[in-house]
């Protein structure tokens, strides 16, 4: 299960603590999350959403944040746990040709060159 980062101070850590790895529709920044203050054992990957005023109006960036979400959505299994990520659109990502499976395609790339792939498989 994903989390979110809400907090301009979460973003802020991660572009600074972070390395970037772009891609054409998207950019993604990664981090190690926080330890978690409850003492949990179960470490939990949060996700942010950048897309700034130069994608367009507010009907372009929000497609160009929708497609990032059900991207990330699709491979969450896959990500490792513990870590918070950035990811922000980039101008091709609102073209109307643009499709799911391209943005779903590339952010599994970006993801393994950030090494966030589980390698064993996941027990239930």
């Amino acid at each position: 299960m994903l989390g979110r980062l809400r907090k301009s101070e979460d973003f802020e850590r991660v572009r600074r603590q972070g390395t970037r790895w772009r891609g054409r529709y998207c950019a993604l920044s990664a981090a190690r999350g926080p330890v978690e203050a409850d003492g949990s054992n179960q470490p939990q990957t949060r996700v942010g959403y950048i897309a700034s005023r130069s994608l367009g109006r507010a009907v372009r960036r929000n497609r160009a944040r929708r497609l990032l979400r059900e991207a990330i959505r699709h491979l969450s299994d896959l990500i490792v746990p513990g870590w918070d990520i950035v990811l922000i659109a980039q101008l091709p990502i609102v073209a109307e040709r643009t499709r799911m499976q391209q943005v779903q395609e590339e952010l599994l790339w970006l993801l393994n060159k950030a090494h966030l792939i589980r390698t064993a498989p996941i027990a239930k």
